[in-house]
């Protein structure tokens, strides 16, 4: 017989082991949180031709869900630009008729004027997006 322990060699106690998961698990979290870029924002990267003006329908509009911004012409060569989030409870909206734009999940509605509300439940106009139109071409700003 030889005089070493027949007992297995110490590890980690449990509380080190799990405490260093959940720190790797914060460190993750928030590595995620932190490498947003500008062009992950609702409202697209600045620079980003959307549309020729003849695609955008006078009195309507058309949205660009991939930007989340939704573009109109209340009047000849006049150009609006909106969030696509409904302020009522977040839904994307997702048409446009009429001189409204609708939002599906409750029926909101939103002038393509100016983004102010027109039928409830929703309390609060859409907010606008900066938009520039050069040429032909309408870019987000």
């Amino acid at each position: 017989m030889t005089s070493e322990s027949l007992q297995p060699a110490s590890g980690p106690a449990r509380r080190t082991v799990i405490a260093a998961a959940g720190a790797a698990g914060i460190a993750v979290a928030l590595t995620a949180c932190g490498s947003e870029d500008a062009s992950s924002d609702s409202a697209g990267a600045a620079g980003t031709v959307l549309a020729k003006t003849s695609d955008i329908p006078e009195g309507g509009g058309k949205i660009f869900k991939d930007q989340g911004v939704v573009v109109t012409q209340p009047a000849a060569g006049t150009f609006k630009a909106f969030s696509s989030k409904c302020t009522h409870q977040g839904c994307a909206v997702t048409g446009i008729t009429n001189g409204v734009i609708t939002c599906p999940c409750h029926h909101s509605e939103f002038s393509i004027a100016d983004g102010s509300v027109k039928k409830s439940p929703a309390t609060q106009p859409l907010a606008a997006a900066d938009i520039t139109v050069d040429g032909d071409s309408i870019k987000l700003a």
